[in-house]
């Protein structure tokens, strides 16, 4: 049985807090959860002052525990995080990215400094890299109710990193404009109908509805 903050996750609405300030993502997770019960708001709709959590991790996991924990005990509402590690096959470990994919010799890079990054490191291997990324999710309900998943089910498809980017820039999702779907050879952006990350939208999906039965 859930105990302690139900009074906010009860009744037509779960609210729950996305640990993140990204627009994009924000948008994106409202999306991936229409037919839920789950209503989603980002961390720039808190209106008090917010440390952010340390990152220090080794796996996407370890991160989403870090920053989920580390937001809930500022907020003391049920949040969730989301981490990510990008893995590409046949590169030096120097340049294989893991957790640390926009954390570059310390620096963290952002928008087109970030995509800039990742267009050198395909044309050090010949213009093309093959990659996918791991996921990892955490609820954090109260402080003793925390639910973890980082499935294979949500791990995204093997994709393509060009060099050469798409005329079309999103700076919430930079690596977009480099990523090429391997079946068919085109960017993700120029397929008809595509439904970015859809598989792994499903996993997200199937995971917070089986956290959905949990409250009924």
């Amino acid at each position: 049985m859930i105990i302690g903050m139900l009074d906010l996750i009860r009744g037509d609405e779960m609210k729950l807090i996305y640990a993140t300030k990204n627009n994009a993502k924000i948008q994106h997770m409202k999306e991936m959860l229409k037919g839920t019960t789950f209503k989603v708001s980002g961390l720039n709709e808190i209106n008090i002052n917010l440390k952010e959590p340390l990152e220090d991790g080794l796996t996407p996991l370890e991160n989403a525990i870090k920053k989920a924990k580390g937001y809930y005990k500022q907020i003391k509402q049920p949040v969730y995080s989301t981490d990510s590690a990008l893995f590409f096959e046949g590169v030096d470990d120097i340049d294989q990215p893991g957790v640390f994919i926009k954390r570059i010799n310390v620096e963290a890079l952002s928008g087109r400094d970030f995509q800039h990054y990742y267009m050198k490191i395909a044309k050090k291997y010949g213009g093309k890299l093959t990659a996918y990324y791991k996921n990892a999710i955490c609820v954090v309900i109260d402080e003793n109710t925390i639910y973890t998943h980082d499935g294979a089910d949500i791990c995204s498809e093997k994709f393509y990193i060009v060099d050469k980017p798409h005329s079309r820039f999103d700076a919430g999702f930079p690596l977009d404009s480099l990523s090429i779907e391997i079946e068919s050879g085109n960017y993700y952006y120029d397929i008809k109908d595509y439904t970015s990350k859809g598989d792994m939208d499903n996993g997200f999906k199937s995971f917070f509805k089986r956290l959905e039965k949990e409250f009924n």
